[in-house]
């Protein structure tokens, strides 16, 4: 794997980027691994508190000089009805008897002014602290965020699922943009109105945007070892993104019932699902997504359905019932392995 433009302005060996995957996955092991193999680590700050992320930040400097990166959740608006909230509890009391989990209350669900709050201060964290990559999903951040992080000199990484979308991102004086495939596992970045559902099929979606865009391509969905990255570098992207190769490693801070899960899945086990936070989603598929795929209609939008359901999932997690828990995977989970970082580097990179 050669040098190119994209392993130069990260200044990292390899032109690979380790997910950063939201919700615990993305430990401080985990991201210097990668950073110490010549990969890019990343931090998935998307549920973290301005705290928790100071705090990560610092302890990864304290470990490793190499650079990494920290991936944000662009806020977006939203709206809570009561009635919603009503009827999703309602929808969700016979998963909590499964769990023997007490009736549901609804829990504190933050503003969009308080998301919003977080998110600026996230920001703040990330200048101060000279994290030199920063990447967005769910949308553009303000004009005013970009400067502030540009005047910093820190690379700005969009997520786009349409073509329409990574115009955007190259529009807003952006580095680089991940292209999400419709293999990709986990929520979809998109954050334009027309996006389609499942997404793009990543090698179509690179030649839709390879001559139509400018900066830099990282392909993301599927890619699990180095077959995948030559197929997609071959077809114009200049560095991959990998999510689920990664989850399954010794460092990853997902339950072991969930790596055990997606070791032994292959996709046609996968399916869609926005049950779980209100955004669509692909993983495993299990007992909660098929009870409540005839509902999805009638559930309120991300964060607050993420907020209603997050007592089920730790309860589901506790019990260690792969039932209930949200077990996000990407196209040919059969290929991952329960190994460390570096086996997995040294395999990626021969």
């Amino acid at each position: 794997m050669l040098p190119n433009k994209i392993t130069e302005q990260l200044n990292i060996t390899y032109p690979i980027i380790q997910a950063p995957m939201a919700g615990g996955i993305t430990t401080t092991s985990l991201i210097i691994e990668v950073a110490n193999a010549g990969g890019l680590g990343m931090i998935g700050a998307g549920y973290l508190t301005p705290e928790q992320t100071k705090k990560q930040i610092a302890e990864i400097k304290q470990l490793t000089e190499k650079p990494f990166g920290i991936n944000l959740f662009t806020p977006q608006s939203f709206v809570v009805h009561t009635q919603d909230i009503n009827q999703a509890l309602t929808l969700l009391d016979p998963i909590c008897k499964q769990l023997e989990l007490d009736n549901l209350t609804v829990p504190s669900i933050p503003t969009y002014e308080e998301i919003l709050g977080s998110f600026q201060q996230q920001i703040e964290i990330i200048i101060a602290e000279k994290v030199p990559i920063c990447s967005f999903t769910f949308g553009i951040p303000s004009k005013e965020i970009i400067e502030q992080l540009k005047g910093a000199n820190i690379l700005l990484i969009g997520t786009a699922t349409t073509l329409e979308e990574a115009k955007l991102v190259e529009e807003v004086g952006f580095d680089m943009v991940v292209l999400q495939g419709q293999e990709a596992g986990g929520h979809r970045g998109s954050f334009t109105a027309n996006a389609p559902k499942a997404g793009i099929e990543l090698n179509e979606f690179i030649r839709q945007t390879n001559q139509a865009i400018d900066i830099p391509l990282i392909a993301s969905g599927g890619i699990m070892d180095e077959h995948g990255i030559k197929t997609v570098l071959e077809l114009g992207a200049d560095a991959v993104q990998m999510g689920t190769a990664f989850l399954t490693c010794e460092e990853s801070g997902a339950h072991p019932i969930y790596k055990s899960a997606i070791i032994q899945a292959n996709k046609t086990d996968l399916q869609l699902t926005c049950a779980f936070s209100g955004k669509w989603a692909q993983g495993i598929q299990n007992d909660f997504m098929q009870y409540m795929e005839k509902y999805e209609h009638l559930l309120p939008p991300f964060p607050v359905q993420n907020a209603l359901t997050q007592s089920i999932r730790k309860q589901a997690a506790l019990l260690n019932n792969t039932a209930y828990m949200s077990l996000w995977s990407g196209h040919n989970p059969q290929l991952a392995k329960q190994q460390s970082v570096k086996a997995l580097m040294d395999a990626l990179t021969l």
